[in-house]
Order: structure tokens, then C-alpha cells, then sequence
């Protein structure tokens, strides 16, 4: 014990550039008061800026209402068609199509603006998807932990798995998560932060960790995610408008598995050498949350971990059978897909989450801690309860996010950056560097994997093809530049969240504190990517199948 206490005192005391950033981002108004604070802030700006006549044109990506198409066409009896204007020949409703359009900056202190702001505040937080995600999400969640399935997991995790491996393997899965979108940052994080301490080390650090593995390397993984189709399809409109070939999903194959690979390295690097020199070792009188390490019956404990696992069979020969079959509800009903954007894919959180509610309802059933559905409903009455404060929060976040939006604030920030760059007469993997910089200038003020590339798209992809740049090499340049400094914009509505989880091992936590742990991961993991960029560029190494560095081959 005292060495743990003379390890914790320089970590502890220390005055290096971490902390202050820590002090001064805690002194940080509450989030919620923040973003009124911002609120106004814009609406200040787009008044000066509107009353300017600042406003930019380009072409941007627009979604196809093919729903309401096909409705036209069966009122107007199935006879209906589409003719390409230029061979004539009968043509497909595309999905997107691509459009010139002038944005100017809206005034939110307008009449226009001061309607908008009272007529949608109720559509901004009701349309804000995160607050279902988060209620679906922890509503499983909140049962396991409720019966203490959680805690027993992370102890069996804890004993089979080598107390080094531990950081790696929370991150990697964390890299993985991306296939499931939101569920990384809901269950992954706090399960992380808990199995650190499980093991006597320092629970913000496992926060760190699964965050940086989640959020700063959302843009690689092994697999093919959700994000990668749309982006594909976005890519594919611009390039078939432009007379070019379209290029596949696994365009970024190769770089995203090298990628995952390096980006968990390096996030496990900076948790060891220096999130947790930084932090020393924890002093559990922080701890809000009941410690159940005491008193723990292990017969009872091994009984509902069984009956866990045989719910957890039953319950993925079930998702097996609505999957796998030809026909299965969940697969694609065209394509007959399940990977991809299809109904498996878009329902990924609802699976989690009602994987978590069977299994601890089983857990609960055989250790005995959990009696009957009014428990259940009781369990997640409290969860819910616990997250009164984010839902405040959320309110406020949506209604920024909608009149930030409205203003055309974020597209004239973009479109002007993408000028910049579109003059600049420099060489090709210079331009592609500075493509890289302009996206992660633009992530703090528009996070977000695929809207960003919607603007981008239309503008880069011409622009590098005509530098013999192939769109997959521009893609894998964007994966790089957005991802990073995910964990650091103060408008990543998963960051509240993280304050929450952080509010549980450390009273006075804030954003600073979030802030704090991140920067090392988003510098290094950003550095770190980069240079693999470079390198993979400059070797001409395919990024994916068929997928060559320039425009020949």
C-alpha cells in the first residue's frame, strides 16, 4: 500500500499542461448552461454575417425520395417510369443525386430565425436520435448491471484475462464497436472504466481507453460497418455524375485493418506510459458508486452466470434464425444482405440491447437478485432515473446542433476551407495533408462521419482525380482526418455522457476532465495515422481490393 500511495503522489500533484487543461475545463459553465451560452454566440454571428452578405454555392449530395416516388406510382397505377434525358433509355430513381446550391448565412435573429427557433424546438429534441439510442441502450444495460450481471462479468474478464491484456483488449473491441455504431460509448466505456478498477487501476483511465478505442478510431475497423455503405454511396453518386467509375464498399479494406491494428497500439501505448503515470493510482474515496467487491456469493454468482450463458445461446440462435435464412426479416429485401445497410445492421443496438436485458434477466433468475418483472421495470425505472441530467443536457445540445445547422454556419466554413485548399498549387499528397488538417479544423464544429462527406465529396472527388488521385485515396484521407479529435469537440453528443460515466469514480469530474485524458490520444493517434497515410501512399499500396492509390490500374 504505500507504494501505491508514493506512485499516485507525482501523477496526483503534478502541474503539467494536462492539468491546467483539467482546471480550466472544469471551471467551464455546466455543459447545459454552456451550450445556451452558445446558442447566443451564434445567433450573434449569423447576424453579422447574414447582414455581410456572406454566402458561398457548391454542389452537394442530395438524398432521392424514392419512397415517395414508389407511393406516386402506385396512385398512379404502376405506370409510371423514368427516362434518361439523354439516351432516352428507360433509367432506376438513383438513390442520391448531386446539385448545385447557394447557401447563404440565415439570420437567427431574424423573423425567419426567431420563428424557427420557437416552432422547432420541440421537432429538434424529439428528432435528436441519440436520446432513443441512449434509452434503448441503457434500458438493457441497466437490468444487467441491476442484477449484478455486470460486475460478475468483469470479475470472470478480470480472471482469465492477463491484467496487461486488458487495456489492449477493451480497446481493440472498442475499435470493433464501430460496426454497432452508439453502442460502444454506452456499454463499452462504462463497462471499462469498471473492469480497471476490478483490477486496481485507475477507472478514468479505462474510460480513456475504451473512448479513445470507440471514438478516435471510429473511421478503421475489420469489418465492413454501416458508415463505410453510405460513405460508398455518397462517393458513387459524385463519381457517376462525373462520368467516373464507381468503386466498391471494401475500397479501404486493407488501410482499415492496418489501421485498427496501429490505432489500438497506440492507444494502449498512451494509457500505460501516459494516462496512467498521470493519474497514479485511485483513491476509491472518489468512488460514487457502491463497491460490491465485499461479500459476494460465488455459488450464487457461478449459478446465474450459467443461466446467463445458456440465455445468451438462446437468445443468438434466435437472432440466427430472423438473419441467416433467405428471406429472414433482418436480411436486405432486395439484396437479401445482412452486412451493409440493411435491417441487421440498422437494428445492432436494439440486438445489444436486448441481449443485455435477456441475459441479466437470467443472471438475476439464477443468482436470485433479481425477482419477477416488476424488478425488471423497477431496474430500469432507475437507470433512467440516473440519466435525468444527460436528458437536460441532450435538450440543450439538439437545439444547438438544429439552429447551428439552420444558420448554414457549418456549410460556409466547409465550402470556404475546401476553396482554399481546391487553389493551392502544390503537389498531390501536400494537398491531401492539408485535406487531412481542414477536416479535423472542421470535425470540432461538424462531428460526424458521413455529413461532412457529404459536403466534401462533390468537391474533392473532381478536384484529386483531376491531380490522378483515386476517390478511395481522398476517402482514406478523410477516415483519417475525421476521426481523431472525435473525443474533443465539445459537440460530440456522446461527450456528456462521458462526464456522467467519469461523475462516477470522480465527484467533481467535467469536461475538462474528459478533455484532459483525450488530448494525448487524439495527438498520437492522429500523428500516428497519418504517418501510416503517408507511408501506404507514397508505397502505392492498394487501400482495398482493386482499389490502386492513383486513377491508372
Amino acid at each position: 500500500m504505500p507504494a501505491a500511495k508514493e506512485l499516485s503522489t507525482p501523477g496526483a500533484e503534478s502541474k503539467g499542461f494536462l492539468n491546467w487543461i483539467e482546471k480550466v475545463g472544469n471551471k467551464v459553465p455546466d455543459p447545459t448552461i454552456m451550450f445556451v451560452y452558445l446558442i447566443g454566440l451564434i445567433a450573434v454571428l449569423s447576424a453579422i454575417l447574414s447582414w455581410v452578405g456572406v454566402s458561398v454555392t457548391d454542389e452537394v449530395v442530395t438524398p432521392v425520395p424514392r419512397d415517395e416516388f414508389s407511393q406516386i406510382n402506385e396512385h398512379l397505377g404502376g405506370t409510371w417510369s423514368i427516362y434518361d434525358s439523354v439516351t432516352g433509355e428507360p433509367a432506376e430513381v438513383p438513390d442520391y443525386i448531386v446539385e448545385e446550391r447557394t447557401f447563404d448565412v440565415r439570420n437567427l435573429l431574424s423573423v425567419e430565425g426567431v420563428r424557427f427557433f420557437f416552432t422547432s424546438f420541440v421537432d429538434n429534441f424529439a428528432g435528436f436520435g441519440v436520446v432513443a439510442v441512449v434509452l434503448i441502450a441503457m434500458a438493457g444495460v441497466g437490468v444487467a448491471e441491476h442484477a449484478g450481471l455486470m460486475g460478475a462479468l468483469i470479475r470472470r474478464v478480470v480472471k482469465v484475462a492477463p491484467r496487461r491484456w486488458l487495456a489492449f483488449i477493451l480497446i481493440f473491441v472498442g475499435v470493433l464497436s464501430s460496426v454497432a455504431t452508439d453502442a460502444g460509448y454506452l456499454i463499452l466505456v462504462p463497462l471499462a472504466a469498471a473492469a480497471f478498477l476490478t483490477v486496481g487501476r485507475n477507472p478514468l483511465a479505462g474510460l480513456a481507453a475504451a473512448f479513445a478505442g470507440v471514438g478516435a478510431a471510429f473511421g478503421a475497423n475489420l469489418l465492413i460497418t454501416p458508415s463505410d455503405s453510405m460513405l460508398t454511396e455518397i462517393t458513387n453518386e459524385v463519381l457517376t455524375s462525373a462520368g467516373m467509375e464507381p468503386i466498391e464498399v471494401t475500397q479501404n479494406f486493407y488501410f482499415g485493418i492496418v489501421s485498427s491494428i496501429l490505432l489500438a497500439v497506440v492507444a494502449l501505448l498512451v494509457t500505460v506510459f501516459i494516462t496512467e503515470k498521470r493519474l497514479g493510482a485511485y483513491d476509491r474515496s472518489g468512488l460514487t458508486i457502491a463497491d460490491e467487491t465485499e461479500n459476494i456469493d460465488h455459488d450464487a454468482e457461478a449459478r446465474g452466470l450459467r443461466f446467463s450463458f445458456w440465455a445468451l445461446l438462446g437468445y443468438v440462435a434466435l437472432i440466427a434464425l430472423l438473419t441467416a435464412p433467405p428471406g429472414a426479416p433482418l436480411r436486405d429485401p432486395e439484396t437479401g444482405a445482412i452486412i451493409g445497410t440493411t435491417p441487421f445492421m440498422a437494428s445492432l443496438v436494439f440486438i445489444i440491447s436486448l441481449a443485455f436485458l435477456v441475459c441479466g434477466l437470467a443472471y438475476g433468475a439464477g443468482a436470485r437478485t433479481l425477482r419477477g418483472g416488476s424488478a425488471a421495470v423497477g431496474a430500469i425505472a432507475k437507470t433512467f432515473a440516473s440519466l435525468g441530467g444527460l436528458l437536460v443536457m441532450f435538450l440543450m445540445i439538439a437545439q444547438f446542433i438544429a439552429l447551428f445547422n439552420w444558420t448554414n454556419l457549418p456549410t460556409v466554413a466547409a465550402v470556404s476551407a475546401a476553396e482554399l485548399l481546391q487553389q493551392a498549387n502544390v503537389p498531390a499528397i501536400v494537398l491531401l495533408l492539408a485535406f487531412i488538417i481542414v477536416i479535423v479544423i472542421l470535425d470540432f464544429i461538424l462531428p460526424g462521419l458521413v455529413p461532412k462527406w457529404v459536403i466534401f465529396a462533390p468537391v474533392f472527388i473532381p478536384i484529386f482525380a483531376s491531380l490522378d488521385v483515386a476517390p478511395q485515396t481522398l476517402l482514406a484521407a478523410y477516415r483519417v482526418g475525421d476521426s481523431p479529435v472525435n473525443v474533443l469537440t465539445p459537440l460530440m453528443v456522446y461527450l456528456p455522457f462521458m462526464v456522467t460515466v467519469a461523475q462516477r469514480y470522480k465527484k467533481d469530474a467535467g469536461i475538462g476532465t474528459i478533455i484532459a485524458l483525450m488530448i494525448p490520444y487524439a495527438m498520437w493517434m492522429l500523428i500516428s495515422w497519418v504517418a501510416l497515410y503517408v507511408v501506404w501512399f507514397l508505397l502505392g499500396i492498394p487501400w482495398g481490393p482493386g482499389s490502386p492509390v492513383d486513377m491508372v490500374g
